[in-house]
């Protein structure tokens, strides 16, 4: 029998998911490819949203149909076939949603590793390892249930005495009178609900605001299977601690503020396990330590007994450090790790297994950092590699291309007019290419000619975070961009820099606040209702017709524009409404056009179109111009926001502001997902930002925006506890003679290429 030949590609057939035009492409196995392309072009559709979809797919149709209901749901993509295709892991740039119980020990599985190891060797027994874990009643502190802090409430913020019940005397969120809350109280039989609070006896108050959780007092007979619970307690139990808390995270924040645990001092265990050591520290301490320390201490223990559990740490810690997280301490809790930091410690964990022949697909891995950083990054990768593993990278940063063995560039532009591939080839056969990307790499490097800056905010004797007595003056009206390895200190000091503002400043972060499944480019810069106002106008109708949330929602999928059918343990199956053909709109508001066009194809319009479509409208036109200004012209009109990067939720927050001139802006890694053509369009955005008299603070690592900023404060060497220090600060030509500075030899190597 002939023996069958290994195959070496993936083969892509006929993709066109999202905005791809039918693409077809053979894929090097066993080897590292990046995929590059301006912002929207089509990358991601082709590597996520299609091989990578399909993998883990047809992964999950291996299960029995009763499992695959508790696996992630994965859509069919929009190809014809794909052949050869591995397992894949997909890597992504996404924050940890952990809460305050979750920390890289326990997320990684080094604590599980350290309480067995003080359970064997600690130098006294006091129980096996669930004694030294925080998260159960055997070892957690008493006091603050293994949190490490204790909440105080504000009960005058959380009760209006002059009020009675029935008044809404409770004014905390969700206890409104008649609410299911409320009626734990009002309908307990226990008060006087048309009593103000002032009024109640010392014990009628302690009764309603502090009584633990008990069977209901004279048990009434609508609340037989519940307990009665005081409002303090009730509202830690059941909102401050459990998921429901980041819902009402605003009215927390107004009634409640947190301490250190005075019984634990922020240990989180009880005294029987913080007594047991190993070489004199205990459990707590050794978690406070970061991995570099951590490592030194596991290295300096002579136990034959530990001998084979110190290995293991050893094996898991390792990676963690090469790859460039040995200032993260083990007590870090989850939930604070950024995206870079999590799609990291996942790339170190990976390093470690033993498994082979996979697809590793990266969405843009060197987002969040320092040129040196990156140089951890590639190692990983490439080690990766070694094992036999095929890589996928999806990135916009040149110090990643050099790795490629293959770069495939998706365009030749963004949405509706990207979707091709643009080049196939090597790095070097890249930058000697006529495509977008192959041009900008060819173009010079040079520093700008830095504006004198004339007004300063001095910061002194700065404590905070990794920052130690830390003094520095900060410029105003021109461009400051913070640099520094990952962790070094620069969001610290940004932080220290907006406490001294005291608010008067423009934060643009991230982060998604406000952005919920419904929230479109058109929402969110409050330009659908002018829209649709427009639309009732020019056809004399009401402008409700034009609402797919309402009166002109297509009455067979109620504005959704897809129908689904549940079929039980299988995915659900989700098909185009055949009525409206996926345009949510019913056929009576479908009739009535502007300019030619209805009101679902108006909203199909990307913002560059939509520019020219209501170049007669200024009111929409304007703000529709400033998402141009900012690189964000690609997104359709009526894109689900939930689908955007944070680096385009930034933007989009930029583009609301611009106009206003005199402002400090707070710009978080601006050019987070961004081609070098968009890098530099934001570039000149900032510079006449400055012109108009605004200051812009930037924390930054890319060379792009570092070369031409006007002044650059470097903080480092390293991360964590070796970082936190000023090591330059004045015109960024002056860092590439600063000797401590990584981020001067960077500039210096930055500028020396052609």
């Amino acid at each position: 029998m002939k023996k069958q030949q290994v195959a070496t590609e993936i083969i892509v057939k006929d993709a066109h998911q999202n905005n791809l035009k039918h693409v077809n492409i053979q894929l090097l196995k066993h080897e590292i490819t990046v995929f590059l392309g301006e912002s929207g072009s089509g990358k991601s559709s082709l590597v996520f949203d299609t091989v990578a979809a399909q993998s883990r797919r047809e992964l999950n149709e291996t299960f029995p149909s009763f499992t695959q209901q508790y696996l992630p749901k994965y859509g069919q993509p929009e190809v014809g076939e794909i052949e050869n295709l591995p397992v894949a892991i997909a890597i992504e740039q996404k924050q940890l949603t952990g809460n305050a119980r979750s920390t890289l020990a326990t997320y990684t599985g080094i604590y599980s590793l350290l309480r067995l190891l003080y359970s064997r060797i600690g130098d006294h027994f006091v129980g096996y390892s669930e004694v030294f874990s925080f998260n159960l009643p055997q070892g957690m502190c008493p006091n603050c249930q293994g949190l490490g802090y204790v909440d105080d409430v504000d009960e005058s913020k959380l009760i209006d005495l002059e009020k009675s019940l029935n008044e809404g005397a409770i004014t905390f969120v969700s206890f409104r009178p008649g609410s299911w809350r409320w009626r734990r109280y009002g309908d307990s039989g226990l008060f006087d609900n048309d009593k103000p609070i002032k009024d109640y006896t010392p014990a009628e108050y302690e009764l309603l605001m502090h009584a633990p959780k008990q069977p209901f007092p004279n048990s009434p007979a609508s609340f037989k299977s519940a307990d009665y619970e005081g409002v303090v307690p009730r509202i830690v139990r059941s909102i401050l601690h459990s998921s429901e808390g980041k819902h009402h995270q605003a009215a927390i924040n107004e009634v409640v503020t947190q301490r250190e645990c005075p019984v634990c001092r922020g240990d989180r265990l009880n005294h029987q396990a913080l007594s047991v050591t190993i070489n004199d520290v205990n459990i707590a301490k050794a978690t406070k330590m970061n991995l570099v320390q951590f490592l030194e201490f596991l290295r300096g223990i002579k136990n034959n007994l530990g001998d084979e559990i110190i290995r293991s740490l050893t094996t898991k810690i390792n990676p963690l450090i090469e790859i460039g997280l040995g200032y993260l301490t083990l007590d870090r809790t989850t939930s604070t790790l950024s995206g870079g930091e999590v799609q990291r410690i996942k790339i170190a964990k990976h390093l470690t297994n033993s498994l082979s022949d996979l697809l590793y697909v990266f969405d843009e891995p060197s987002v969040g950092l320092h040129p040196h950083d990156i140089q951890l990054i590639k190692k990983a990768l490439l080690k990766l590699k070694d094992k036999g593993n095929t890589i996928f990278v999806v990135d916009h940063n040149p110090a990643l291309f050099t790795i490629a063995d293959h770069v495939v560039e998706v365009g030749p532009q963004a949405g509706a007019a990207g979707g091709k591939i643009t080049f196939t080839g090597t790095y070097p056969e890249l930058r000697a290419s006529n495509t977008l990307t192959g041009e900008w790499l060819r173009k010079p490097h040079q520093l700008a000619t830095p504006h004198e800056p004339h007004e300063f905010v001095s910061l002194e004797h700065v404590q905070l975070h990794n920052l130690q007595d830390v003094s520095v003056k900060v410029p105003m009206e021109i461009m400051t961009v913070l640099s520094g390895v990952a962790g070094s200190g620069k969001s610290s000091l940004a932080l220290a820099l907006k406490r001294k503002l005291n608010g008067n400043y423009v934060d643009l972060t991230q982060q998604a606040a406000g952005i919920s499944i419904r929230s479109t480019p058109v929402t969110y810069l409050n330009l659908l209702n002018p829209i649709r106002r427009l639309f009732g106008k020019t056809n004399k109708v009401s402008t409700q017709l034009f609402s797919y949330n309402g009166k002109g929602a297509c009455p067979r999928c109620k504005g959704k524009g897809i129908t689904i059918t549940d079929m039980a343990f299988m995915d659900p199956v989700k098909q185009v409404c055949e009525l409206c053909g996926g345009k949510r709109y019913s056929q009576e508001a479908l009739q009535y056009q502007y300019h030619g066009k209805d009101i679902a194809a108006v909203l199909a319009l990307s913002v560059d179109e939509a520019v020219d479509f209501f170049a007669a409208e200024p009111d929409l036109a304007t703000p529709l111009k400033r998402l141009q200004e900012v690189g964000l012209g690609y997104l359709g009109l009526d894109q689900s926001l939930t689908t955007v990067s944070g680096g385009e939720l930034q933007r989009l927050r930029l583009a609301q502001t611009l106009g206003e001139n005199g402002q400090t802006y707070f710009l978080d890694e601006p050019t987070a997902g961004l081609h070098l053509k968009d890098t530099a369009q934001l570039v000149e955005l900032f510079h006449r930002l400055v012109a108009a008299g605004n200051s812009l603070i930037l924390v930054e690592h890319n060379l792009d925006v570092i070369s031409q900023a006007d002044w650059l404060i470097d903080i480092g060497p390293g991360a964590g506890i070796y970082g936190g220090q000023v090591l330059y600060s004045g015109i960024p030509a002056g860092a590439m003679t600063t000797p401590t500075s990584v981020t001067g030899k960077a500039l210096t190597e930055y500028l020396k290429t052609d």
